[in-house]
């Protein structure tokens, strides 16, 4: 296997080498997004619905019982949210802005998929245009001994680096479309959650408490 793939690269050449080198780094940063997004909880967030649920219904002392449970990234913003002050509109905005910097950490690496999968099939493009120029000079240089096997052959190695360029671009744009898609439910999830504990006009809102227990200064 390792000999078959050195000689596709000798005959791919430079162009060849340099999809490879980009594959490889490709995998790595999708194997590290998958295993980031499962360290941070992405998409389990149940706990963490269920307190918001609570709080929803005016049980606050339930709802932070219920979120210290969590495991989602998203759990200390919701906390604070829930200790926020209902008159400090600059805690407000620091709390969203810490969910969008946590957003931020797991949305990097997106960008340099999106750059593989515009990127490869022009270096794979690249690469045969390359090839061709070189079939067509060896077929010039041939004279009258034209060899139709000699340009059949350079049009194939030229042809193969488009292929290997879009074997490239093609799982990296499926897989960055499914990454953008998890980040998009993510989002909406905190915009929800913070919804209902800021209140839609970005102020905490306060929960009553059932009788006996002493309401607290602030939810």
């Amino acid at each position: 296997m390792l000999e078959r793939l050195r000689g596709l690269m000798e005959m791919g050449g430079p162009v060849i080498a340099l999809i490879a080198a980009v594959s490889v780094a490709t995998l790595a940063v999708i194997l590290y997004k998958l295993w980031q997004f499962r360290a941070s909880g992405v998409g389990r967030h149940h706990a963490l619905r269920a307190a918001v649920a609570d709080w929803d219904r005016g049980e606050s002392h339930a709802a932070r019982r219920t979120l210290e449970r969590s495991r989602s990234y998203l759990a200390p913003v919701i906390a604070r949210a829930f200790a926020a002050d209902p008159c400090d509109g600059a805690a407000t905005r620091r709390i969203e802005a810490e969910a969008e910097a946590r957003f931020s950490r797991l949305e990097r690496g997106f960008r340099f998929l999106d750059t593989v999968a515009q990127v490869a099939p022009l270096l794979g493009l690249f690469g045969t245009v390359l090839g061709m120029i070189e079939a067509f000079q060896a077929l010039q240089s041939a004279g009258s001994q034209v060899d139709p096997s000699l340009l059949a052959g350079g049009i194939w190695v030229a042809l193969l680096t488009t292929a290997a360029g879009l074997a490239v671009a093609m799982p990296a744009s499926v897989v960055l479309s499914w990454f953008e898609s998890r980040m998009a439910e993510e989002r909406a999830l905190a915009d929800h959650a913070l919804s209902v504990v800021l209140g839609p006009d970005g102020q905490a809102v306060a929960h009553p408490v059932p009788q006996g227990r002493a309401v607290p200064r602030s939810a």
